[in-house]
């Protein structure tokens, strides 16, 4: 939603919320805002129906949670989803092109799997295990939110320095689902997840000792 749309947010929530017999204060009323600022008003109306209308929770006063869980579904529900998507672009993509998907989350799970490439020519008997490892990992990365991510999924071709020790330019990535979000996944990415960087035991050992020994040598 645009801030323009606050004024029409606002008395639709006060309408709903006095269907229930509920007031809606200020805090109320922010907590809303920002919580559903990133779905469309006309989606956000039919979902208050929807929630009015359903014989189990419309009984009861609508939540936050109850609009994110009918909009956007479980996080198991979106991890099927998600699967089906990337399932569908691993036949008609392929592994040698760069790909962008509508979800960050995807980008992070596919990581995790190995990358793209591996994710392509993985042998048909073990996509079951693919799937329930992808799954997992992308209900992980929904439900915390914030997470580091890789602009694009690499697909098996030459390294960029190559095109760019040639002058030519990168080739385009092929834009998964929605190419709005999907550009916006790309904006928001980086280079890769946070680098995992380890010390041995030896060296820790070394650090530990010195540092003991310092004071020691102050004093």
């Amino acid at each position: 939603m645009q801030q323009s749309e606050f004024p029409a947010f606002r008395d639709m929530l006060t309408d709903v919320m006095a269907y229930y017999r509920q007031d809606v204060s200020r805090f109320v009323l922010d907590l809303w805002w920002n919580a559903c600022k990133p779905f469309d008003l006309q989606q956000l109306g039919s979902a208050m129906q929807r929630h009015a209308t359903d014989p189990e929770h419309g009984q009861f006063p609508p939540k936050v949670a109850d609009m994110v869980r009918i909009l956007q579904g479980t996080t198991t529900d979106r991890a099927s989803l998600a699967w089906g998507k990337v399932l569908e672009s691993m036949s008609a993509v392929g592994a040698y092109t760069d790909v962008v998907f509508d979800d960050p989350a995807i980008h992070a799970a596919a990581e995790d799997m190995g990358g793209w490439p591996k994710m392509c020519r993985t042998d048909l008997r073990e996509l079951g295990l693919l799937q329930h490892r992808f799954t997992q990992s992308y209900r992980a990365y929904a439900e915390r939110g914030q997470f580091d991510y890789p602009r694009r999924l690499a697909g098996d071709r030459s390294p960029d320095s190559e095109y760019e020790r040639a002058g030519l330019k990168l080739p385009r990535p092929a834009l998964i689902g929605d190419p709005a979000r999907a550009k916006l996944v790309y904006q928001g990415g980086g280079s890769g997840k946070t680098a995992i960087t380890f010390a041995s035991i030896q060296t820790l050992g070394h650090q530990i000792a010195a540092a003991i020994e310092a004071p020691r040598s102050a004093a």
